[in-house]
């Protein structure tokens, strides 16, 4: 898998990912791209997580368990924020996040 990519391509790859993320996370102001910015976020990490494990410890699986990990965490997080959108949308029918100044019932 690694004999042909040097391991710094999969570093910019992540650090790429990763500040595109950060980036989309600061500036938009859905809820539903401040979600995806999140998830870039932790997919970079798991880029790294694999490459690293790779080139260290090619005979063990050690960043391959963090990377699935991170897929569950990553997975349930989802489905909660999601959960938690359709509920702010139903109630405010608005999902900017400018908009919603204080909590209601």
């Amino acid at each position: 898998m690694f004999e042909g990519v040097p391991l710094t391509w999969f570093l910019i790859t992540g650090t790429i990912m990763f500040f595109v993320g950060i980036y989309g996370f600061l500036v938009r102001k859905n809820l539903i791209t401040i979600l995806m910015s999140t998830e870039l976020i932790l997919n970079s990490v798991n880029i790294n997580f694999v490459a690293f494990n790779k080139i260290l410890y090619p005979d063990h699986l050690e960043g391959m368990f963090f990377s699935i990990f991170i897929i569950a965490v990553a997975a349930a997080e989802a489905s909660m924020a999601i959960a938690i959108i359709i509920n702010i949308y139903r109630r405010l029918v608005n999902i900017d996040v400018e908009k919603m100044n204080e909590m209601k019932y």
